[in-house]
């Protein structure tokens, strides 16, 4: 695995966090326990600072990113992702805040700013516009993403499973004599 140091900060890992040999690892970041990163994946950390939530998992080929602070914004953008998120292949995340269990399809690309609250659920390939916020409990599709339906219970616990399920994957990806 690539975990780089950026200036005076090491990413700060739970000793279970699974990343993969190819994913990169830079800078300001913390991960909860028992998240995943998977191949080529990029966390770049450097110019502000990004907080991953326990049971999280960010796929193959995501960039997850972060705006400097400035004048006119002072606290610049830094990326916030909670409790069992899943970030789907080839996701762009960049100095926004995703809440507990959230679904962010395929290719999907959320801007600085914007907000996804607790259960969304972000369809492939949408488009989340800075600032923009999206409410829990609904499904998001579109360039822009517009809210298209509410969330079933079967989708809801959906996302448990499924950032569970990546729990279960990285312990088989990690050598018997590794293991924790």
């Amino acid at each position: 695995m690539n975990i780089e140091d950026f200036l005076h900060h090491t990413p700060q890992l739970a000793p279970d966090v699974y990343v993969h040999p190819t994913a990169t690892v830079i800078g300001n970041v913390v991960m909860g326990e028992q998240s995943s990163v998977w191949p080529r994946a990029v966390i770049r950390g450097d110019v502000n600072h990004i907080r991953i939530g326990a049971r999280s998992n960010i796929q193959d080929g995501s960039i997850l990113h972060v705006s400097h602070r400035s004048t006119r914004r002072p606290e610049g953008a830094p990326l916030i992702i909670g409790d069992d998120v899943s970030i789907g292949h080839g996701v762009i995340l960049h100095g926004c805040t995703l809440h507990n269990a959230c679904l962010i399809g395929m290719g999907a690309l959320v801007m600085d700013h914007a907000i996804l609250q607790p259960n969304v659920l972000l369809g492939a390939g949408s488009l989340v516009p800075e600032g923009q916020v999206l409410e829990s409990g609904w499904l998001y599709l579109g360039r822009p993403a517009k809210r298209v339906r509410p969330l079933t219970p079967e989708e809801l616990a959906y996302f448990t499973y499924l950032s569970q399920g990546y729990v279960e994957l990285a312990r088989q990806y990690v050598p018997a004599n590794d293991k924790t």
